[in-house]
């Protein structure tokens, strides 16, 4: 061990969604939270993010709701289009009995706006918060995790979350695997919504689904911003280009396309596109006093909008699970982590297993064409709006990972 070794309760790497709501959620159980982020500062890239309700209610549980509503915008509906037709084929209301069912909104936020409101809760709640600070390995000894960077200065904890996103060196520890390409990109856009921008479906989250591709568009900032994100298959992030020096593949991905979605790409920024990736699902996401959480343990395809989602999720549930082990009446137990993380990894596994899976199944059915289209069309047609069985083991409140709703403490109440 170093020298000169920071000592803390809980060890957090990574500062992204996942990395800053771990730390918020286990500060507000009373730990001594370190946060090491291996960028300068601390920033979120990217557009638009869907928070739903599964993910929203964590948020009101530590009250941080009303701060996300106060920059985000709740849509009124989530509409399903066929891309190449522009004919409707399902919708759902997002106000009403589902805000009732599901116990909080369904809200669109631009990402940083988001990272942000966790950023600065970590700041009120006391989480120590140190930027470039890149951690290479991290190994247990005498029943501490103890995490080597590559200034030679040592982090040692209780407990190590491992939360450093979908190309994790801390994966490493757990499993021999790599990301898989999807053969899909996306391009991502936001545009300020000005008199010239087409009224039609302002208050809504659209989804176009075209063959091989598919177009989201949907407000931000109070409805100030449009956010669109368009993503399509491939050829040459099939051959392993992960940029793409031209637009000639994003043009041709829609060619057959309605003219709301052709127009809609001008919207679009070409200068970066999103490759995008995930992995197989694993069981186990601890290597002795680490473990992982967010996309360093489930990386999903974003077909289900879930990826932020599930992060919050994992933070909200080792919440739970170290709150009535390592933190009790009597004080801190640090010795009850190994249980605490045992617990966290058996309740989260299976879950955000199934949600990767979905995921892909998801996208499977969104890009089709041919027979197979025409039976989809029908297949979402059928369902009416108001229709919750596709939803109420994603979006409900009871099953099996899901975080308990009962706690409704804010973590800017923690004592510094």
């Amino acid at each position: 061990m170093s020298e000169h070794a920071t000592s803390t309760d809980v060890l957090v790497i990574g500062g992204g969604m996942a990395g800053l709501a771990g730390a918020l959620a286990l500060r507000a159980n009373g730990a001594d939270v370190t946060l090491v982020e291996r960028a300068p500062e601390f920033g979120e890239v990217g557009a638009g993010l869907q928070m739903a309700p599964n993910a929203s209610r964590v948020l009101k549980r530590w009250g941080l709701l009303e701060k996300a509503l106060e920059i985000g915008v709740q849509p009124k509906h989530l509409v399903f289009r066929d891309a190449v037709t522009g004919e409707e084929l399902t919708r759902q209301s997002l106000g009403g009995e589902f805000e009732e069912r599901y116990g909080a909104p369904y809200v669109v936020i631009h990402r940083s706006d988001l990272h942000r409101v966790l950023l600065e809760a970590c700041q009120e709640a006391g989480v120590r918060l140190v930027n470039d600070v890149f951690v290479e390995s991290v190994e247990t000894v005498d029943g501490r995790g103890v995490a080597h960077t590559a200034a030679g200065v040592d982090y040692d904890a209780d407990v190590v979350i491992g939360a450093d996103g979908l190309k994790s060196t801390l994966r490493r520890l757990v499993a021999n695997d790599e990301p898989v390409g999807s053969a899909y990109v996306a391009y991502r856009g936001t545009v300020p919504i000005t008199e010239s921008t087409p009224r039609t479906d302002l208050e809504d989250v659209i989804v176009y689904l075209g063959p091989d591709c598919h177009l989201v568009q949907y407000p931000l900032r109070k409805g100030k911003l449009l956010n669109t994100v368009a993503v399509f298959k491939s050829a040459s992030f099939e051959r392993g280009e992960e940029q793409y020096g031209g637009v000639d593949e994003l043009e041709a991905a829609y060619k057959d396309c309605v003219p709301a979605v052709q127009d809609a790409l001008k919207n679009l920024a070409t200068g970066i596109r999103w490759p995008m990736y995930d992995r197989d699902p694993i069981e186990n996401w601890i290597a002795g006093r680490m473990v992982l959480m967010g996309d360093a343990a489930h990386p999903m395809l974003q077909y289900l909008a879930q990826g932020a989602c599930q992060a919050l999720e994992d933070a909200a549930v080792l919440q739970d699970a170290s709150n009535g082990t390592v933190f009790t009446d009597d004080g801190v137990d640090p010795a009850a982590w190994d249980e605490a993380i045992r617990r966290f990894n058996e309740l989260r596994a299976g879950r955000t297993a199934r949600v990767q899976r979905t995921a892909r199944i998801w996208g499977e059915s969104w890009h089709v064409s041919g027979l197979a289209r025409t039976l989809r069309n029908l297949l979402f047609k059928s369902r009416g709006d108001g229709n919750f069985q596709y939803n109420d083991w994603l979006y409900g409140q009871e099953g099996e990972g899901i975080p308990a709703a009962g706690r409704t403490e804010s973590a800017a109440k923690v004592p510094a």
